[in-house]
């Protein structure tokens, strides 16, 4: 019944644009939290998901479900690209630190010589 509504008055576009928008907004945090807890070694469960929500999208023979699993595989996908920009962030103080966990940046920038 709800999905013969959806086609009778063509709501799938707003449907996947709402769930679309509800998506990366969850993955927001994920990516915060993740490279908050595991660093950047997270990237590899965003790829893992990528991976297996692009087969749940060849899978799936419903349109709408289709597309929103492909929606979340590139998102997980994006997500690897911003825990590694997240790392970045807060080496540059625009998020916290984690206090029970070591930063790879500050290692390095232990090494560099300091300007005088």
């Amino acid at each position: 019944m709800i999905a013969e509504l959806l086609t009778q008055w063509h709501f799938e576009g707003l449907l996947i644009g709402l769930a679309t928008f509800l998506i990366i907004g969850v993955f927001h945090p994920l990516v915060i939290k993740g490279e908050y807890y595991f660093g950047v070694r997270c990237w590899w469960a965003f790829l893992l998901a990528g991976i297996v929500m692009c087969g749940v999208s060849l899978y799936v023979s419903n349109t709408v479900l289709s597309i929103l699993a492909g929606v979340v595989a590139f998102s997980s996908f994006w997500s690897i690209k911003e825990v590694f920009e997240q790392r970045e962030r807060v080496r540059k103080g625009w998020f916290p630190r984690n206090p029970k966990r070591e930063y790879d940046f500050d290692i390095n920038d232990s090494e560099a010589p300091r300007k005088r």
